[in-house]
């Protein structure tokens, strides 16, 4: 019986394979990188676990003794949970208001009929999304610098006193969240505008017959359809919550440490001890603790996507 099976299941593999073998073929290409840039690089998360040696290499090293020393360090010292906090609590907020701002931005200019003007507000909304975090950084500092900044000059205007924004951690988190909305929203609003852009028409014709207004259109037929979407862009997003955005950290916050309470993450952190120790291995094991948390976060959150709505989650 068993051997049936096997055989029954190999032909059906077979016969997949030759009714799709042009998609197959076309999928190599992408498969092959995906293993060469994704998995093959996997092989060094030993360094974590060994006395990291250049002239000896990944695998000539010796292991460290004990096998958990580089992970020491992150342990005992508090400027890991804060980076870890800060890397949570960030990017959860950067992925909640960009996807609110992105559905949002999606849902009204669905509604809009004048087509010049729809592309218009999409390339200008879609721009922020090319520039450098270098000119943002410059664009940031000359807004919020104590002296010259924008910002200040503003506030001198109206009688108010300079506020020394560089030294004011509490004020950051708010800011990194407006700079991402203002780069990312853009960007995302194109994924939801294309799922609606398949929406069928005979929904919202059937809902106009009964007399539905725009408002009630978009919230109950365009929003409920963008709700597998949400989810899974938002699932994808969590895979990488404990990555945060290395060039907006360190391009906009620097080495200032006035701002660490609030703007430290867990990629500053590690790029910082890999700079001032120099040791590569406590680096690696820095990294491996970042992984392992995001791998867990994507299980529970996919579980969650799951019961809340059958075959929602990615997996």
């Amino acid at each position: 019986m068993n051997e049936k099976r096997q055989r029954g299941r190999a032909k059906g593999v077979a016969l997949e394979l030759n009714r799709n073998a042009i998609l197959y073929f076309m999928a190599v290409p992408g498969i092959v990188l995906l293993f060469l840039f994704n998995y093959l690089p996997m092989a060094g998360v030993l360094i974590a676990f060994k006395n990291f040696d250049f002239a000896d290499g990944i695998f000539g090293s010796e292991w460290a003794k004990p096998i958990f020393n580089n992970f020491n360090f992150l342990f005992t010292s508090e400027t890991t949970f804060r980076a870890t906090r800060n890397t949570i609590l960030l990017n959860l907020t950067f992925i909640v208001c960009s996807t609110v701002v992105a559905v949002g931005l999606a849902l009204l200019l669905n509604e809009v009929r004048h087509k010049l003007f729809k592309k218009s507000v999409q390339s200008f909304t879609l721009l922020p999304f090319f520039v450098s975090w270098i000119v943002v950084s410059v664009f940031a500092y000359s807004i919020f610098a104590f002296d010259q900044g924008i910002l200040n000059q503003l506030l001198g205007w109206f009688g108010l006193e300079k506020v020394n924004w560089y030294n004011t951690p509490k004020a950051w988190p708010i800011i990194l969240t407006l700079i991402t909305i203002w780069k990312s929203a853009g960007y995302n609003s194109i994924l939801y505008i294309a799922t609606l852009s398949g929406v069928d028409t005979s929904y919202y014709e059937a809902a106009e017959i009964d007399g539905a207004s725009r408002f009630k259109k978009m919230r109950y037929i365009s929003l409920p359809m963008l709700k597998p979407t949400i989810i899974i862009l938002s699932l994808l997003a969590i895979g990488r919550i404990m990555n945060a955005d290395f060039g907006m950290f360190y391009g906009i916050i620097g080495d200032n440490p006035n701002l660490y309470a609030t703007t430290d993450v867990l990629d500053t952190f590690i790029f910082r001890n890999l700079r001032v120790i120099g040791d590569v291995g406590m680096a690696s094991a820095a990294s491996f603790y970042q992984s392992f948390i995001a791998f867990f976060l994507v299980l529970a959150c996919n579980r969650w996507a799951n019961k809340y709505q059958n075959g929602s989650g990615l997996f």
